[in-house]
């Protein structure tokens, strides 16, 4: 299913607010109209603003956009008819902007729980400004984001596009490759590990040899992938990866970085499911990153934007009704003496305690299941020591996991949904520095105490939960992540679709 792209308002004056409105953000012709009434024009664009647009529009390529979705080809057409091309350059150079300005899609038909706040401008200023002063195609790039990511991305655009007609050497699909493993897909992984420079032009044996496994390992670790020589689905896929495939990938993150604000806050969190980490943001500057683990594909974490207000250290576990049902029941039907081994509570629907030896546990059923189940603190709780929380209706927050083996591997999708995090007393601490009652000594008090303990922030921290499956390398260039959601595909199809 294609994503929604923006729709062409229906009502002009809704067009050049302020505020963000989705069915604005495809320009319809009322909203054409609407600009030259309310400007008292006839005609708009000059011969050279003309000019001067079709370079802009021609150059929305470089921002993984189709000019030929701004109506290029008959822009160009129309270069000589001044009449009748006037109101197709405002209609076109709306809709640049809007995309620009908001992405092509609505970001919420492919992602349902969206609430990242989006960018603001008034096209109609912008425009009017732009043709008076013949600043036509510099008035476009500057709806684009201002993220540094996104400046990166189309550097690598552009030098990706330059390598498309050397194509790419593909290892064909079938089963496991490792150690050992010989054959016709072997020597074809080979081949593209000396394409890559990973590999001597000389070791194409056909056999997982020793350097072979090196290169593979070496491979899987700039791609964050488990470098563990092992070549499974996600390792071919991203050796399978050629420059147009590259592409698609650029374009999609480029999408999602539009439907950002420039401003994500002075202090932030940042968490990318797709690179399994959170971190903490001050003054646009990274200060620190915690490894993550995300939720599972059919347990997959949302992506939204929220507040957080508050931290609970040694917290009780809630146990979400979906999770007693379908984790804790099974559990408790094999193993009775779990209940109180892992310290669990269960209460009845008023809220009072309920013995675990009085329940004939196989009498139950998901369908019915009477209880609620609630974790003490300790060196078993699900949450761990802390509970970073911003209060959301997908009931996910940051928190401690007894689990820490886990973080040791790089693809980490194995949580229900919430973000489970490395060294969360210390991202704690970083939340709580603009707290003043709640010193780093205090915070080791309150861990130590082996009490639950509410601190509330004196300022809400913004956090945003996103899923970018390209990355800045720190180097100056991109890194690319896998699509563990196989989310990229939808927007894809949604940047490809022709508007209607």
């Amino acid at each position: 299913m294609i994503p929604r792209l923006f729709q062409l308002g229906t009502l002009a004056a809704i067009v050049f607010m302020h505020a963000p409105v989705w069915a604005q953000t495809r320009i319809a012709p009322v909203a054409t109209e609407q600009y030259y009434s309310d400007a008292g024009l006839e005609q708009a664009w000059s011969d050279e603003n003309y000019t001067a647009l079709l370079s802009a529009i021609e150059g929305l390529a470089d921002h993984g956009l189709n000019p030929e979705h701004y109506g290029y080809a008959r822009l160009v057409a129309l270069r000589e008819d001044v009449e009748a091309r006037d109101r197709l350059a405002t209609s076109a150079w709306l809709a640049a902007a809007s995309h620009l300005l908001y992405g092509k899609l609505d970001p919420i038909s492919v992602e349902p729980s969206w609430t990242v706040a989006a960018r603001q401008a008034d096209f109609a200023t912008v425009l009017s400004y732009a043709l008076s002063t013949g600043t036509v195609a510099e008035s476009l790039d500057g709806f684009a984001p201002r993220q540094p990511i996104y400046r990166l991305m189309k550097a690598e655009l552009a030098r990706l596009r330059e390598d498309l007609a050397d194509g790419t050497l593909q290892v064909s699909e079938g089963p496991v490759l490792k150690s050992g493993d010989t054959g016709v897909r072997v020597s074809e992984l080979q081949s593209r590990l000396v394409e890559l420079g990973m590999l001597a032009e000389d070791s194409v044996t056909g056999r997982m040899d020793e350097p072979t496994l090196t290169a593979v390992e070496t491979f899987q670790s700039s791609e964050g992938l488990d470098a563990d020589g092992v070549v499974g689905a996600a390792t071919l896929r991203a050796l399978n990866r050629g420059p147009q495939a590259r592409i698609d990938q650029v374009r999609v993150n480029m999408e999602r970085f539009r439907w950002l604000p420039d401003d994500l806050g002075r202090r932030h969190l940042r968490a990318n499911i797709a690179s399994f980490d959170v971190t903490a943001f001050e003054d646009g500057t990274p200060q620190r990153t915690h490894l993550t683990i995300v939720g599972k594909p059919y347990r997959s974490t949302p992506v939204f934007s929220d507040q957080i207000e508050y931290i609970i250290f040694n917290p009780w576990w809630e146990t979400p009704p979906s999770l007693a049902r379908s984790d804790k029941l099974p559990l408790f039907q094999r193993d009775p003496g779990a209940v109180e081994r892992l310290g669990f509570q269960v209460l009845d629907s008023s809220g009072a305690q309920v013995s675990p030896a009085s329940i004939d546990w196989n009498s139950l059923t998901r369908t019915n299941f009477p209880y609620r189940l609630r974790q003490a603190p300790g060196p078993l709780n699900a949450l761990g020591e802390v509970k970073i929380m911003f209060p959301n209706p997908h009931n996910v927050y940051i928190h401690d996991t007894p689990t820490r083996g886990l973080f040791s591997q790089r693809q980490r999708a194995f949580s229900s949904g919430c973000l489970r995090t490395q060294d969360p007393v210390e991202l704690a601490k970083w939340l709580l520095e603009e707290t003043p009652d709640w010193t780093p000594v205090r915070v080791d008090a309150a861990v130590s105490s082996g009490r639950e303990t509410r601190a509330n922030l004196a300022s809400p921290v913004p956090v945003h939960i996103l899923y970018l499956t390209v990355v800045s390398d720190e180097t100056g260039g991109v890194r690319y992540l896998d699509d563990i959601y196989q989310r990229d595909g939808a927007v894809l199809a949604g940047l490809r679709a022709t508007p209607s």
